[in-house]
């Protein structure tokens, strides 16, 4: 099976400031870098490393982007972008024209690592998908030359998965599983999985609260820095509940780390 990681989650929020502000107090992560390459969605973004995976909030600067436009339709800050890193874009940009699944963005970094896709919403569901090659492996373009140096992992060590909410959970799931050629598996209570190499992609049902990226899971540095990360949020007014802290309208979880 073709290597496949869970490497970036977008978040969009109205204020990106307060956001950062919010993931940085709470989950002690650092800026790496604002991509000024994103004005050409109508957005400004930072991008803050989770280990060597990342976290990335984007927000629209014109009326007329469509992030602007889906914060209108969710009534508020949401979850956005899955980037899931994968070792050959070719033959990924040849399963969608099989799958019929439009690329509505295609770019290649001008460093010359990193190239991307970006799907059609419409034709994935659930979130914006994009796919990313990047070599060497372990570098990522989209983070800046030096993100390296912003690694924090006191509270958070890297992203474990991410979870999408639908109406037809089963078929989101299959229809992702389809497009990542990785097999979707039944969980119970109408939860479906999609295993991605050290992360996971979960599917589960909306329940009338509407279709989209609804959580990420983070890995914990201890069980102690998860209390005072929750503890932190509280203290910020932020949503908690169990283990979870809501930031941008999204369940940020956090877990232990998998038994080998």
């Amino acid at each position: 099976m073709n290597p496949m990681r869970l490497r970036q989650i977008a978040l969009l929020a109205r204020d990106l400031d307060q956001t950062v502000a919010d993931l940085s107090a709470v989950l002690g992560l650092d800026v790496a870098y604002r991509d000024p390459g994103v004005a050409v969605f109508g957005l400004v973004n930072a991008v803050l490393p989770v280990g060597d995976t990342f976290l990335e909030v984007v927000s629209p600067v014109r009326d007329d982007a469509s992030a602007a436009r889906l914060l209108a339709r969710r009534g508020g800050d949401t979850g956005y972008m899955v980037i899931v890193q994968v070792d050959d874009l070719a033959a990924a940009r040849a399963r969608m024209q099989r799958e019929q699944v439009r690329i509505v963005f295609e770019h290649a970094h001008a460093a010359g690592h990193t190239a991307t896709i970006h799907l059609h919403p419409r034709d994935v569901g659930g979130a914006i998908l994009s796919l990313d090659e990047s070599k060497p492996p372990e570098s990522w373009d989209w983070a800046g030359r030096e993100w390296q140096r912003h690694v924090r992992r006191e509270v958070v060590t890297k992203i474990a998965g991410a979870t999408l909410a639908s109406d037809d959970a089963a078929g989101l799931a299959a229809h992702w599983g389809a497009l990542l050629d990785r097999p979707a598996s039944a969980l119970g209570g109408g939860v479906f999985a999609i295993a991605l190499d050290a992360a996971t992609l979960r599917f589960q049902p909306a329940r009338g609260r509407g279709e989209g990226l609804v959580g990420v899971e983070l890995v914990e540095a201890s069980h102690a820095a998860r209390e005072r990360a929750l503890a932190t949020a509280k203290q910020r007014g932020l949503r908690v509940e169990g283990n979870a802290c809501w930031i941008a309208g999204t369940a940020l979880r956090l877990v232990e780390a998998p038994t080998p």
